[in-house]
């Protein structure tokens, strides 16, 4: 219950950090709000151009293979932004948290606000470069919203998890990039779903295959091929937040008594 009054408590502060957070992100920066999507557009470049000169030999996709990449690529990054937003908040917040007392809440429906807007802009480029490739999304177009929102919600839940100890430990926040590069090749973001051998079992094994690949079915127009697994998934994230939030409300006293000393 307390949970809960503090983070209706601290929608308005929340609301009030988002705003200030997006300004000062993009305030010194010239190409601005273009650099949510440089990072996205440049690993599809790479991709395309490995596939294309043989480097790389991929396996066809249903869709064309530049649309795969591309949307692979931009759900990668609003999961990526979600893991990343708590530890980022908090560790942000620091000289608030050790002067002011504030609903803690704040922080996190922050960082799902700031992700929220990211993935704004990265789907609207989505959507205008569907047509070119002569995608048509279809009725799936309607639950495409609640993929991404399963995907802030995996993230949350993970980035939530880890923050107690990444506050603790900066190795967190340094081993995360390279624990994350892995597990994208072992997820259908620009690799097709393998038909056997070891690769294809940790891709049926990787709980994030299903938010991917039926995420990016509705954006596309295709029949998700993992509905159930996607459902199961985000019930054990609802599961996996609430615990990480009890156990970020308990060590955050003393996550902050630490680092103030």
């Amino acid at each position: 219950k307390a949970m809960l009054v503090d983070l209706w408590a601290g929608r308005e502060l929340a609301w009030r950090l988002t705003v200030r957070d997006i300004s000062a992100q993009y305030r010194r920066s010239f190409l601005g709000i273009l650099w949510a999507l440089i990072l996205p557009l440049a690993n599809t470049a790479v991709w395309l151009y490995l596939n294309s000169t043989g480097i790389v030999v991929l396996q066809k996709t249903d869709i064309p293979f530049p649309v795969y990449v591309f949307a692979g690529t931009m759900l990668w990054a609003i999961f990526m932004d979600a893991i990343n937003a708590p530890m980022g908040q908090t560790s942000s917040a620091i000289g608030m948290l050790t002067k002011l007392n504030f609903p803690r809440e704040a922080l996190l429906l922050a960082g799902v606000y700031k992700t929220l807007f990211n993935a704004g802009i990265k789907i609207a480029l989505l959507l205008c470069i569907l047509p070119f490739f002569k995608v048509a999304p279809g009725w799936g177009l309607a639950l495409f919203p609640a993929g991404v929102l399963s995907l802030v919600l995996v993230g949350t839940a993970i980035g939530l998890f880890i923050t107690p100890v990444g506050m603790l430990y900066s190795d967190v926040g340094r081993a995360l990039p390279l624990v994350m590069q892995f597990l994208m090749y072992v997820t259908p973001v620009v690799f097709a779903m393998p038909e056997s051998g070891l690769i294809a079992k940790l891709f049926a094994l990787n709980p994030l295959t299903p938010l991917i690949m039926t995420t990016r079915d509705w954006l596309t127009g295709c029949a998700p091929e993992f509905l159930l697994p996607f459902l199961v998934v985000n019930a054990a994230a609802v599961v996996l937040l609430l615990v990480s939030w009890i156990g970020y409300r308990l060590s955050l006293p003393i996550l902050i008594e630490r680092m103030s000393a």
